[in-house]
């Protein structure tokens, strides 16, 4: 894997077990809301961290990872990035070290796939946006990692839906950021590209230090990338621990809502899920 070249993050590197994001009993009730979106969750993801987000819909993975961007601001509690309270951070700040992909992300039309990956860039240029050495080697390789180089020159609008998700993974990897925040992001992508881009999120957090908070439906992915999984239920944090202890068929019933069975691969004796 290729570390990370000079001139992508200003300011002292944390180190590798550095905590890049804080929950601290952090609420959150949108206006008018008749409840709490999110209840006294308490959260920490480190460099170099797999965080997988599970939950049935509408639990709050969602608005625990705006939260997390500084989208939102907690009605109750503080999340802190790098250890600063997001609220105190200029959104620039923000923008160097947090990438978010959010579920519901639209592609800006208009533009060829390597200009919305170059995007990613801006933050860490000045007011010209000249693309420097260092911004266009963070470019091609993150073009090169989400398989998207071959689409370089096309119009983001003529691309598939599986494509355009590509596209917004690989301009938040050109951010070089120390925050990854992923919500759902295989969505429609086909299988061989799930895959590989949960295998490359797991390749990136580890060999450059970044932490990854990422929301997902996908079981499997879970278990066989995470480092971490975390339950959420009604808004609430459920447990917290490794995937193999979090994830058990009872515990991920009681978050999901449903019966879920559990068995181990005969070839590679990883552990599979069935949600019924």
């Amino acid at each position: 894997m290729t570390q990370n070249g000079g001139g992508e993050y200003t300011g002292v590197q944390p180190a590798a077990t550095a905590t890049a994001l804080a929950l601290d009993g952090v609420t959150f009730r949108y206006p008018h809301a008749a409840q709490d979106s999110l209840s006294g969750v308490t959260l920490s993801v480190r460099a170099g961290e797999v965080v997988a987000l599970l939950g049935a819909n509408g639990a709050g993975k969602s608005t625990l990872l705006r939260l997390a961007a500084a989208l939102l601001a907690p009605t109750e509690g503080r999340a802190r990035i790098d250890g600063t309270d997001a609220r105190a951070l200029p959104r620039r700040a923000i923008a160097r070290t947090v990438a978010f992909v959010s579920q519901s992300e639209q592609a800006p039309t208009g533009f060829r796939v390597r200009e919305v990956v170059a995007m990613g860039r801006a933050a860490h240029q000045g007011a010209w946006m000249h693309e420097q050495p260092h911004d266009t080697h963070a470019i091609e390789e993150a073009l090169r990692r989400c398989d998207v180089a071959a689409l370089a020159e096309r119009r983001i609008e003529t691309l598939s839906g599986g494509e355009q998700r590509r596209v917004a993974m690989a301009r938040a990897l050109a951010q070089k950021p120390r925050l990854l925040l992923l919500d759902e992001p295989a969505a429609f992508l086909d299988v061989r590209h799930r895959i590989e881009l949960y295998a490359q999120v797991a390749d990136v957090a580890r060999d450059e230090g970044i932490a990854c908070l990422i929301a997902l439906h996908d079981l499997d992915a879970a278990m066989r990338f995470a480092s971490r999984a975390v339950l959420l239920q009604e808004g609430r944090l459920a447990v917290d621990g490794p995937p193999a202890e979090v994830m058990t068929p009872a515990r991920l019933g009681a978050a999901l809502g449903a019966r879920v069975v559990a068995g181990v691969h005969p070839e590679s004796g990883e552990r599979y899920f069935l949600v019924l």
